[in-house]
């Protein structure tokens, strides 16, 4: 067995943070050194994850004790807005282990990789510091870039997303009450995953996100204008060349579902649908958003920066 790799976690009560204990519990690999939790602090970790077997303890670290830990790679799964002060306290301390963050608060900073590896891969060489996409902001690239040296004006992005989505503090958005028998809009103009992937496509996108209320999976429907009239067939061929080879993304002819995608661990995109002129092409992404779209993406960022596998500890 080669060394292990220790990994501690920042924000492991949320819905991305359990998975990621799943997948770290399960790799050859990675070894979980802590994992922080304000309001778990002092509880077993395998009172509340099945997968783990072992004898973690829940801890409540500040930036200064988790940057005395002394990993080999740290995640932090934090709401936007706290993850500088985690990355400011490794700088204090002069430790540098691989960082992967799961909020926005790095994804506009061009010192931080920008960890969507079936698009960004090549220049992940030495990243220590790795801003995970977002979960909506994932589903859009994989289903725009294909066309994006060919695209006139705009591209329209309508999602729709499971309340999990929304994390686990109370709001309307994960209610599930008020989301029975409903879909519930949202950030309708300059969303931040919308300002996310303007920028990493260099194209306008418009983004309008939604809640339903199934609990994980998003659907994405991506409306493209074309600069030129293309064929179906050309079309499919240009999806089917950018992701030949990807094991995490699946080509379809058929418009994926959510409820298929809902505990995988990659992204489906089909559906390709023409106007009768050839130039407006509207295709559909889906992808489960605590997966492909956190967590997943996350360990396939891990094991890039550490010269592994990239699906290692990755079901597919």
């Amino acid at each position: 067995m080669s060394d292990r790799l220790s990994l501690g976690l920042v924000g492991a009560r949320g819905y991305v943070g359990a998975e990621l204990i799943k997948l770290v519990a399960a790799h050859p690999r990675f070894e979980l050194a802590f994992v922080s939790s304000r309001e778990r602090d002092g509880q077993r970790l395998a009172d509340h994850e099945a997968a783990y077997t072992g004898d973690l303890h829940y801890t409540n670290l500040g930036p200064a004790a988790v940057a005395g830990q002394g990993v080999d790679a740290l995640v932090l799964a934090l709401p936007n807005g706290m993850a500088a002060a985690f990355t400011a306290a490794l700088d204090t301390a002069g430790k540098a282990p691989v960082v992967v963050d799961l909020s926005a608060d790095f994804r506009f900073d061009d010192s931080w990789h920008y960890g969507l590896p079936e698009l960004t891969r090549h220049h992940a060489d030495g990243a220590r510091r790795i801003s995970n996409p977002g979960c909506y902001a994932t589903a859009m690239q994989l289903a725009v870039a294909p066309m994006r040296d060919v695209l006139a004006g705009p591209v329209q992005c309508f999602g729709v997303s499971g309340y999990s989505g929304a994390g686990t503090s109370a709001s309307d958005k994960n209610n599930p009450e008020k989301l029975r028998d409903n879909l519930m809009p949202y950030a309708l103009v300059n969303h931040i995953h919308e300002r996310e992937v303007t920028r990493q496509l260099g194209h306008a996108v418009e983004f309008m996100p939604h809640v339903a209320p199934h609990f994980r999976g998003i659907t994405l429907t991506a409306n493209l204008h074309l600069e030129r009239a293309f064929s179906l067939d050309d079309v499919t061929q240009r999806y089917r060349d950018a992701y030949a080879g990807e094991p995490l993304v699946t080509v379809l002819d058929e418009a994926p579902w959510v409820s298929r995608i809902a505990g995988r661990h990659g992204a489906e995109v089909g559906g390709f649908t023409l106007s009768a002129d050839g130039r407006r092409l509207v295709v559909v992404s889906t992808l489960d958003n605590l997966l492909k779209g956190a967590a997943t993406q996350a360990l396939q960022n891990l094991n890039l920066a550490f010269g592994l596998p990239e699906t290692m500890g990755i079901p597919t």
